[in-house]
């Protein structure tokens, strides 16, 4: 009996140990599969909500299964509302916006990181006190700005003001930082510009960080509610945010409607976290640790 004791006793100490070791694992799976079904219910109520008849979306108590699912709510959005035309404004300024961010940005961030001048880091830290300015601080003086050059309602009007990012340059400077100058001095040597090492060697080495910055800057540009409902004033100008507001005001308690409305226009914002949220996180992760 101690002999078989002794024996076993390694072995129950190795147990306790790959427990300690799998109990906070565990834990945080836990924690985080509760937190992702809180998140994800409020969706799945939505979904549901859009696929009933009109009439069951009010009824008490409320239930997950109507008589019948219809995509009747979904038909009536689209038919009764300027939904196509919003969509398309918002995909041209949101995609515009995310390209001269990323060029902005980046070529801002190379200057910071790489080329020397008078006042850099003054300058930069001055940027960067941007982001603790909050944004509808500025809405007075930019709508001020737009309207004496002529721009309000119109795409640059909504376009241009969302352009500058100090976030994104941040980003960008962070990993260029990280990049060895090996590479910019052998270029200079061999008689490169600053913009053909910008261009051909920072650019393809930095497709993580331009990952992360195309993408928060398109999500954050298509979900601007703010700047567009300020600077647009007729209906065919709308982006889809202002063009929801509208919708549920017009349509009142017709909560089937306004469920469908909210899908369509979180549908590309999922799409692209579904598609690349592993580029976001390889963008953050790989520039917020350097430099």
């Amino acid at each position: 009996m101690t002999t078989h004791m002794i024996e076993q006793a390694p072995q129950a100490t190795a147990a306790r140990k790959r427990l300690a070791l799998n109990l906070p694992n565990s834990t945080a799976f836990i924690v985080l599969l509760i937190l992702a079904i809180l998140w994800i219910l409020p969706i799945l109520w939505g979904i549901d909500t859009s696929l009933k008849p009109e009439a069951e979306t009010t009824t008490i108590p409320a239930s997950w299964f109507p008589s019948a699912f219809t995509f009747l709510a979904f038909e009536r959005v689209i038919s009764n509302s300027d939904l196509p035309i919003w969509y398309f404004n918002s995909a041209l300024t949101s995609i515009v916006i995310t390209v001269a961010t990323v060029i902005t940005s980046s070529l801002a961030a190379f200057a910071f990181s790489h080329i020397p001048f008078l006042g850099r880091k003054f300058l930069f830290w001055l940027i960067l006190a941007g982001i603790m300015v909050p944004g509808a601080v500025l809405i007075i003086p930019l709508f001020t700005l737009v309207q004496s050059f002529g721009m309000v309602d119109t795409y640059w009007g909504i376009i241009l003001p969302q352009i500058a990012s100090p976030v994104s340059m941040f980003i960008f400077k962070q990993y260029f930082d990280g990049i060895p100058r090996d590479f910019e001095e052998a270029a200079l040597l061999d008689g490169a510009s600053r913009l053909r090492i910008y261009w051909q060697i920072w650019m393809p080495l930095a497709r993580p960080a331009i990952s992360a910055v195309a993408i928060l800057a398109f999500v954050t540009s298509w979900n601007n509610f703010l700047w567009p409902f300020i600077v647009i004033t007729g209906n065919h100008m709308m982006t889809i945010p202002v063009g929801l507001a509208t919708i549920q005001t017009s349509y009142g308690l017709r909560y089937a409607q306004i469920m469908a409305s909210a899908i369509l226009a979180g549908l590309p914002i999922i799409v692209v976290f579904l598609f690349f949220q592993r580029q976001i996180v390889q963008g953050l992760a790989a520039s917020g640790l350097r430099g």
